[in-house]
């Protein structure tokens, strides 16, 4: 049942942070690893689940993947909307947003670590 997977990936702190972060600009693995202080490997796992959950979609750019929401799944169950709405209430997710802000201020992406 396509709800209960959605409901079980949500249930994990680390992929609501994705969430929260993805909801606006599709990022790459790289860029979600560096915000969120976690390993490739653990970063990956975490977006297999919610890419299976059918939450988010990855779009490949070159040799990069980028992930952003999954405008299909957010279309047909209205809740997931509302639930990025209340997201942003949220000061400890807001922090993630701010990294990210600094990070892209910085030119960090996973283009500029592959050239440097």
């Amino acid at each position: 049942m396509e709800i209960v997977e959605i409901l079980k990936a949500l249930g994990d702190d680390t992929r609501v942070r994705v969430l929260h972060l993805i909801q606006e600009k599709p990022l790459c693995v790289c860029e979600i690893q560096e915000i969120l202080g976690i390993s490739q490997s653990n970063t990956s796992r975490h977006l297999i689940k919610l890419k299976n959950a059918k939450l988010i979609r990855g779009d490949k750019k070159a040799q990069w993947v980028y992930y952003s929401l999954d405008p299909d799944t957010f279309g047909k169950y209205s809740f997931l909307e509302e639930l990025m709405k209340n997201l942003n209430l949220y000061k400890d997710l807001d922090r993630d947003r701010q990294a990210l802000q600094r990070l892209q201020e910085k030119g960090f992406s996973c283009e500029t670590l592959t050239k440097g």
